[in-house]
């Protein structure tokens, strides 16, 4: 009787748990409505639009004093006072200009004073003193790097302000057109990822080609960045190649796949294949392994392009040759990439295909980390990232949907994203309104993968797969039940 009664105790404090967590925060008083509709959001969520009408917005972060710094490509830095509690968040009062240049594209940073302003054009990276207490700078520019390419290709330059070594700004350099030769000699600076002393700068800036710490080349466009907040490892997430060759064959669709790539550390911990070549242009990670011509490997593993020889050839791209972290489907784009505090789960922007028949990615989209700085799903894994908010019909994009860039934290938990084709920002929290900052995924029924490929449908439509996956947030106590190349460059 006694534990007949304590099992009646708990199965009743566990519904009022249940029931007190997913209870819906009340609609927001004139809400804005999302350009495309409504995007689909995987169940314990919760999406709503904090402000439009921006000019193709980009990186994003805020401030000391809360308030929300964007990169409006080709524009220069806007500032966004924000007012609102949970996801009833708006925009109060107008735009502010924080910087006008037109060069300025994609990459923002701020030292954790929040006194020292970073923004990138395609072959500059720029200082300002900033007051936060004004939303505005207080000097003029200042040179820190320089000779970062020509205004071609891709032009983004992500910035990344290590928290673990202060002094360090991250800069990732993309290619100048689909396959670069000139990625193969490592001097040119194309394709790579290095940090620079920004506490060490004089008179002249660094020379991107030569300066720098390397922590990684090879990538063809690694727009996404980020810093492991326990372990300080770094991670990145690229682009690949489009129309790839192989054997006389091309197979656009599937192949090659995106990458999440790891980096090393920034504090002198030594790491194997820190500094070292992920394989652009000549090595690519399989994602449909069965539509890459006379291959034998799984998802994840490296392919030569082209005609394999004695120099190039899939025992040199195994072997010499670093292989991502995590292999996400072919064309998704991923622009940036941040971790919760606690170090486990990755958010992940998918800007979406241009170059496939069948359009994908448009998402956000998160991958579970073990908190001690690795991913939790195997390198060869086809169902690492699950799908987060989403574009509910695909078939209309890239116009008619909604395309994630930019990925910020507030004070509060709750994650903003930047969408550039439409001008909007989203702010992202639980269904009751909270933030999400302390959500992880928990994998069950013996399943050691989460969900959510993008190669399959969902109920939902976000392009997870059917099966039941069940999620725990961790302040709430309780669980949420879901599921050769060649072509033209686009801007990314």
């Amino acid at each position: 009787m006694l534990i007949m009664a304590l099992k009646h105790l708990l199965a009743l404090t566990f519904a009022v748990l249940t029931a007190k967590a997913q209870t819906p925060a009340a609609a927001c008083q004139s809400p804005i409505a999302p350009q495309h509709g409504a995007p689909s959001v995987y169940p314990g969520f919760r999406v709503e639009v904090v402000a439009n009408g921006l000019r193709s917005p980009r990186g994003i972060l805020f401030d000391s004093e809360g308030g929300l710094l964007v990169v409006e490509q080709g524009h220069g830095i806007s500032r966004l006072r924000l007012t609102g509690d949970g996801p009833c968040v708006r925009v109060d009062g107008a735009v502010q200009s924080v910087v006008a240049d037109s060069s300025l594209s994609h990459g923002i940073a701020l030292t954790q004073d929040g006194r020292t302003l970073y923004g990138s054009s395609h072959s500059d990276v720029f200082a300002w003193d900033y007051n936060a207490s004004q939303g505005r700078t207080t000097s003029n520019s200042r040179h820190i790097i320089q000779d970062m390419g020509p205004d071609e290709g891709h032009t983004t330059r992500t910035l990344l302000l290590s928290k673990k070594v202060p002094d360090l700004l991250l800069v990732s350099r993309g290619s100048q057109s689909n396959l670069d030769l000139d990625a193969l000699d490592v001097t040119t600076g194309v394709s790579t990822i290095k940090a620079f002393n920004v506490n060490n700068v004089t008179n002249s800036a660094y020379k991107y080609p030569s300066d720098g710490l390397l922590l990684g080349w090879g990538l063809r466009n690694s727009v996404g960045v980020a810093e492991d907040p326990i372990s300080g490892g770094i991670y990145s997430v690229e682009n690949s190649v489009d129309n790839i060759q192989r054997s006389g064959v091309t197979f656009n669709q599937n192949n090659p796949g995106e990458e999440m790539n790891f980096h090393g550390y920034l504090n002198g911990t030594r790491s194997a294949g820190q500094g070292g070549n992920h394989g652009y242009p000549s090595c690519f990670a399989a994602w449909n392994v069965a539509e890459v011509p006379n291959f034998r490997g799984t998802t994840g593993s490296q392919f030569a392009i082209g005609d394999q020889n004695a120099t190039v050839n899939d025992d040199f791209c195994q072997n010499d040759r670093i292989a991502p972290r995590i292999t996400f489907a072919a064309h998704m784009a991923p622009l940036d990439i941040t971790f919760n505090p606690k170090g486990t789960s990755a958010w992940v922007t998918m800007h979406g295909s241009w170059n496939r028949q069948s359009p994908i990615g448009y998402k956000l989209s998160l991958v579970s980390f073990d908190g001690n700085g690795s991913p939790t799903s195997p390198a060869n894994s086809t169902t690492a990232a699950v799908d987060i908010v989403s574009n509910r019909d695909l078939s209309q994009c890239p116009r008619g949907c909604f395309r994630p860039v930019g990925l910020a934290w507030d004070s509060r938990g709750r994650l903003f994203m930047s969408s550039d084709s439409t001008g909007e920002i989203y702010v992202v929290t639980k269904l009751d309104g909270t933030g999400v900052a302390d959500v992880h995924e928990r994998p069950s029924n013996g399943n050691s993968n989460p969900s959510g490929s993008g190669s399959a449908p969902s109920p939902t439509g976000s392009g997870t797969s059917k099966a039941v996956r069940r999620w725990r947030v961790a302040s709430g106590g309780y669980w949420v039940a879901g599921a050769a190349a060649v072509g033209v460059l686009p801007m990314i």
